[in-house]
């Protein structure tokens, strides 16, 4: 509040907090643990910290997203090579772990899209809902009904029978 205000008119609200009504002479040990902390570890950690970044000058480090090479996928391994094996299961998980979430990004601009047009979302959100279609269809043709232990292996067996399926139909 200003300094010139009308304290008839502006009256100032009760403090909620109650005064501190000191008790001891004796300092607060908490206190004391906290500044001894503060001054031996914080300070010098700190201080080292900022002549290291002084020193290394335009080499910050810069923290992005991980990025993982491209592996060869399991039907290109040799075999009984496991090494190639191990590595094409982490891709495909990495795989799965991106397209569960380009699902969600989807459905949560699908969901924002209703939220924000109520009751005739399906006429305004036309766009959203074909592309949530879309990307969980692939989603369940790549990844269901592999259960909780899914793997590249299974995933590439559930791939060569939908192939053999399509392949019989025609």
């Amino acid at each position: 509040m200003p300094e010139d205000h009308d304290k008839d008119v502006y009256p100032e609200p009760p403090r909620q907090t109650p005064v501190v009504d000191k008790q001891t002479v004796l300092p607060n040990p908490a206190l004391i643990l906290s500044k001894l902390f503060y001054y031996s570890v914080d300070v010098p950690v700190t201080t080292f910290r900022g002549i290291i970044e002084g020193i290394q000058g335009n080499k910050k480090s810069h923290y992005y997203h991980q990025k993982f090479r491209r592996v060869p996928e399991l039907t290109q391994c040799q075999e009984g090579d496991y090494l190639c094996y191990y590595e094409a299961e982490m891709q495909w998980r990495r795989d799965y772990k991106v397209d569960q979430e380009i699902v969600k990004v989807v459905q949560e601009r699908l969901r924002a899209c209703q939220q924000r047009e109520g009751p005739s979302y399906r006429q305004n959100c036309n766009k959203e809902l074909k592309q949530f279609d879309e990307v969980s269809k692939a989603f369940q043709s790549r990844y269901g009904d592999l259960g909780a232990y899914a793997s590249a292996r299974k995933c590439l067996m559930k791939q060569k029978e939908r192939m053999m399926a399509e392949a019989q139909k025609a």
